[in-house]
């Protein structure tokens, strides 16, 4: 009896120190969705909207700078949310994990209102691209006035990835407005600008110059009247795929996918890429940025942003695994970032 009797006691208190072991917690060096995301010197990464170049084997990260109050512009039919805008930061690592500051390699500016880069403009969506003929760094952004009525794709460039670089103006690609916007360089060294237009009713993709500099005169009109926009593009194995996200505001939405044999070619759309829970808002973000990681197996990074629109500089960056199978993408959550 008293042996059952022990056997019974340790039985209950194996059993509970079973129930009682605590749940997995991040490991020292995981770093949360969402969180605040450290650069190595301690500060907080500031590089909203942002892209991702990859060069020599170090990946650079660009950004919107965001900063000091936010303030919702009057007499808009949607809230447009704004703070001053900050110009464009750069931060480098060759691990995508540590990410060193490299500082704003674009400014803004505060000498006339009238000028694209003003602090009282909007310099949202940097992404660049490197020129081989050229050996420049080429930066395209969205800018615009505070109320998206001026709806411009801006340029600038530099002979080395960190900056500076320099403005060299804006324009309406082959004259029609552009808003949320991406670049894409294909294999070829070809390279094309990505932009909602027609009033972010319909996208197009643009052609650009063998400098990558302007728009040529061949580009295409694609998601006709899908109210489209934060646009980011990507290839495997032949075949070109375009993440977008519904004009919602700042609020998350579904993300779609669509997909072609060539970027001026014919588009067809698919389903949502994202499963399971809070897939329906994109995990509650928006789209930026495909970082290939190992394009030809189907792996990639889905860069996106969660915004706040009532305090934009406290917006987070989501970044998850999207893989792509048998034509078809999927973005999958996960709690610590890839």
């Amino acid at each position: 009896m008293k042996t059952a009797l022990n056997s019974l006691f340790f039985l209950t208190l194996f059993s509970g120190l079973l129930v009682a072991q605590p749940r997995k917690q991040p490991t020292k060096n995981s770093i949360e969705q969402a969180g605040l995301w450290k650069d190595t010197d301690g500060h907080f990464i500031n590089a909203h909207g942002g892209g991702m170049l990859v060069h020599k084997g170090t990946y650079y990260w660009f950004g919107e700078i965001k900063k000091g109050k936010t303030w919702l512009v009057p007499n808009q039919n949607w809230e447009c949310y704004r703070v001053p805008a900050g110009g464009i930061s750069c931060y480098s690592s060759k691990d995508l994990k540590a990410w060193k500051y490299e500082g704003v390699v674009l400014s803004a500016t505060t000498t006339n209102r009238q000028n694209d880069l003003d602090t009282s403009q909007v310099i949202e969506r940097p992404k660049v691209i490197y020129n081989q003929k050229t050996g420049q760094f080429v930066l395209w952004m969205h800018i615009d006035h505070k109320d998206y009525s001026y709806a411009h794709a801006g340029v600038a460039v530099s002979d080395k990835p960190t900056g500076p670089f320099r403005y060299l103006g804006s324009m309406k690609p082959n004259g029609h407005d552009s808003r949320d916007m991406t670049v894409f360089q294909d294999d070829d060294g070809k390279a094309y600008l990505v932009h909602a237009s027609e009033n972010n009713n319909t996208m197009h993709i643009d052609l650009l110059s063998d400098d990558y500099l302007k728009p040529t005169n061949r580009y295409i009109r694609i998601l006709e009247n899908k109210r489209r926009e934060a646009p980011a593009l990507f290839k495997q194995e032949g075949k070109y795929y375009l993440i977008t996200s519904d004009c919602t505001g700042w609020s998350p939405n579904p993300a779609s996918v669509a997909v072609a044999d060539s970027p001026l070619g014919k588009w067809t759309t698919q389903e949502n890429p994202c499963v399971g829970p809070n897939a329906e808002t994109t995990y509650q973000s928006q789209s930026t940025y495909v970082v290939p990681l190992d394009a030809r197996r189907g792996k990639f990074l889905f860069m996106a942003d969660r915004w706040t629109k009532t305090n934009l500089p406290d917006s987070r960056y989501v970044w998850l695994p999207l893989e792509v199978k048998a034509g078809k993408v999927a973005i999958q959550w996960q709690k610590e970032r890839p």
